[in-house]
């Protein structure tokens, strides 16, 4: 197993709010809690929370709550697996326009404005804080062209095959016109690069995660509260 990144020690898997309006028969009440570890590294419940709350993860056809969750927190931890990978070898910070264009394209996803601002204030975050999230996003993003991009060819051949394999009948099929190979070459050789380059995103997370020492804890039973209030050992008991 590689060395474990130097993170502070796992807080607590409960963090709790008395809020002071509750009366005590009503109990203490689970604000935050600890979904998965990685690598001592620990993710909450509000990162969930907060890629849901930010619209980065659609929600599939007939998607449950339950399981869009385990989606968005599976994805949670495999990039938390790269980011630990990539802060071992460094990585150079997002340009600034690029997380300015993610930044503008999110707020987008909003009717209004104050329709972004408000879901920002329920997620206790504000504009930078968005800001430093898709910076991440786009670092790792940096980091695996770099690194793996170098190894995703496609050749002449794998072109005209999905030409005439996928690309023609698909447009034949919906009764459009089919444009020549040589209009479409480049835009058929991305769509296959990118497929080819997500599958070494795969392998090369498998892997990470294959080596790292990763618990998850989002479907584990809960255990009841502690008491509002209780006592602590005085030093000679």
């Amino acid at each position: 197993m590689r060395p474990r990144p130097a993170f502070a020690p796992l807080p607590l898997l409960l963090v709790l709010l008395f809020c002071p309006s509750r009366t005590a028969a009503e109990g203490p009440v689970l604000v935050e809690r600890v979904v998965a570890v990685v690598d001592e590294d620990p993710l909450l419940l509000s990162d969930v929370e907060r890629v849901l709350g930010l619209r980065l993860v659609a929600r599939q056809p007939e998607e449950s709550d339950a399981a869009l969750r385990r989606r968005v927190l599976d994805g949670l931890i495999e990039q938390r697996l790269r980011l630990h990978e990539i802060g071992r070898f460094g990585f150079e910070d997002a340009p600034l326009e690029e997380v300015d264009r993610q930044f503008a394209a999110l707020r987008e996803r909003f009717p209004d404005e104050a329709g972004f601002a408000a879901e920002l204030a329920r997620l206790g975050l504000d504009e930078d804080g968005v800001r430093q999230l898709l910076a991440r996003q786009l670092a790792v993003l940096g980091y695996v062209e770099e690194r793996l991009g170098p190894r995703v060819f496609v050749g002449v051949e794998e072109i005209r095959r999905h030409y005439d394999e996928v690309l023609r009948p698909e447009l034949e099929a919906a009764g459009a016109a089919v444009p020549p190979l040589e209009e479409v070459r480049e835009q058929i050789r991305a769509v296959l690069r990118e497929g080819r380059l997500n599958e070494e995103i795969e392998r090369w997370t498998a892997e990470l995660r294959r080596e790292a020492d990763v618990v998850d804890l989002l479907d584990a039973p809960q255990r009841p509260l502690p008491p509002e209030r209780f006592a602590l050992p005085q030093r000679g008991d």
